[in-house]
């Protein structure tokens, strides 16, 4: 008998809705995710973590209130092999696409949409295959 399981549940972490809005689309039109949470800046992100226990983690950096970086760093703490794919059009600062914060993949907005989705895949995929999180990019 085939096992049936559970959608993978992501968390948007991004102040622009219209932003949410798009890639809350293109996420659910993939079989097998479902966007269960949205959060508008670093300590609304933590909260909804917290709450949702999401899959996996889409955040941008430049956030009111607390930014991404420092969010990703309390988020990694709280969850370490929650993978958090860092969306963003400042990808430059990160030319290793590591750093201290524990980011897993780096994907430029203003890129390919589906670079997006290729590193969540990569990332949920690996998440299941292996005990600790990985590191890739999809830039």
């Amino acid at each position: 008998m085939a096992r049936i399981s559970a959608p993978k549940c992501i968390l948007i972490v991004d102040n622009n809705a219209s932003i949410r809005k798009i890639i809350r689309i293109f996420l659910e039109g993939e079989a097998g995710l479902k966007v269960c949470g949205e959060a508008v800046d670093g300590y609304d992100a933590i909260e909804k973590a917290e709450q949702l226990r999401p899959d996996l983690i889409i955040l941008e950096l430049a956030l009111p209130r607390m930014s991404g970086l420092t969010a990703a760093q309390t988020l990694k703490k709280m969850s370490p092999r929650t993978p958090i794919i860092l969306f963003t059009l400042y990808h430059d600062a990160f030319p290793n696409f590591v750093t201290p914060a524990g980011f897993d993949a780096v994907v430029e907005k203003r890129g390919d949409i589906s670079l997006l989705m290729n590193s969540v895949q990569g990332l949920l995929q690996a998440a299941v295959r292996l005990p600790v999180p990985i590191l890739m990019s999809a830039v």
